[in-house]
């Protein structure tokens, strides 16, 4: 059992250990609940952070790379395009050749050739 003296001292020894609030710096409500992160959240949060501008880069370079595929391709294809007509041409001046010496030969036998050289 205790006595009434020693009640009033241990109610005033707890409430003298509670802060009051100091008008000087106060502060709101919401100041004094912030939760305060720890490093390891901060890591993490940086960790995320990270992960996503790397996730975002790599989507780019996906695309760039599908397109600079689709540039080799069109490429392929002009080459093999501008191959085709180069082999055109040269059958065309090889045929052409053929007909020019058929056309000078006959030249030739007809008589022709003598006044236009």
């Amino acid at each position: 059992m205790t006595t009434l003296e020693y009640n009033d001292w241990w109610v005033r020894r707890i409430n003298d250990n509670i802060p009051k609030p100091s008008h000087e710096n106060s502060k709101s409500i919401k100041e004094h609940l912030r939760v305060v992160p720890s490093e390891l959240e901060i890591i993490k949060q940086d960790f995320e952070r990270r992960n996503a501008e790397l996730e975002k880069k790599m989507e780019q370079m996906e695309e760039e790379k599908v397109n600079l595929r689709l540039d080799a391709d069109v490429q392929k294809l002009e080459a093999e395009r501008l191959r085709k007509g180069k082999t055109k041409a040269e059958e065309d001046l090889d045929s052409l050749k053929t007909d020019y010496k058929k056309l000078r030969l006959s030249m030739r036998t007809a008589g022709l050739g003598k006044t236009l050289e």
